[in-house]
């Protein structure tokens, strides 16, 4: 077993490993940084989802590369985490949200390896896009840690870097989406061509739009939100993964 982490919004330098070492990685779709450490004795590698000083929009990232770089270093299972906008009245600004489905509404990606079938036709099971043991046990994490969290949920993914229209928001609502970001349908999809487990801990900074009783905040209102609480979201990583280290072997 090996760990990976792929960090996002407020959560781009965590010290969460010992043994921190920087590197890089030359994949067939680009460079990639990431950092390498352990915990406990798992090996654990870390990727910051926009790159080096979050320089790159949801847009332009690079999802292959970074996916590629996981499954070149034999991660077998792969934690995400992700600042989200709720979409219903019950998930509180700073809750912990684990999905298990995803909506894809973005128009630009590459969310695939297979650009061509030169080598053979591929259609991926999409029907569970997540982890169910992973997504169990960081709930039960996170439960147990004494936080809010909501599990067997769904993430809708849209382009960014715009928020949402009022229109928009309240249509997502009536697909069924509980929670919205921009990177999560992209990552997921590619994680699970590569045959790697895939789990999210999403936590809520806002109320998207939907919610007209309240101001929309800005992204540096949002921002600070996640940051306030990124502690919180390094403790669930930290225990998730010591009591993934304490399963091996069994």
């Amino acid at each position: 077993m090996k760990i990976g982490i792929i960090g996002g919004s407020g959560l781009d330098n965590p010290e969460l490993m010992d043994n921190l070492q920087n590197r890089q990685w030359s994949t067939t779709y680009g460079e990639t940084f990431y950092k390498s450490g352990s915990r406990n004795g798992m090996d654990i590698v870390f990727i910051p989802r926009h790159g080096q000083d979050h320089r790159l929009s949801p847009t332009h990232i690079n999802y292959r590369a970074n996916v590629q770089t996981l499954k070149d270093l034999n991660v077998t299972h792969v934690i995400a985490t992700n600042a989200c906008g709720s979409l219903r009245e019950e998930i509180k600004r700073g809750d912990f949200i684990i999905p298990s489905q995803f909506i894809d509404f973005t128009r630009h990606r590459v969310n695939t390896f297979y650009d061509d079938f030169s080598s053979g036709m591929h259609h991926e099971v999409m029907a569970d896009p997540f982890d169910k043991y992973l997504n169990d046990l960081i709930y039960a994490v996170a439960q147990d840690l004494g936080f809010r969290a909501h599990k067997e949920k769904t993430i809708i993914t849209i382009e960014g870097p715009r928020f949402s229209t009022r229109a928009e928001s309240r249509m997502f609502i009536a697909w069924g989406a509980d929670i919205i970001n921009m990177t999560i349908a992209t990552e997921a999809a590619l994680v699970k061509e590569m045959k790697m487990a895939y789990s999210v801990i999403a936590m809520s900074t806002d109320y998207d739009c939907w919610k007209e009783d309240e101001e929309m905040p800005v992204w540096q209102e949002i921002l600070e939100v996640f940051n306030q609480n990124v502690d919180n979201v390094k403790k669930i990583l930290l225990e998730t993964i010591d009591q993934l280290s304490g399963l091996r072997g069994k």
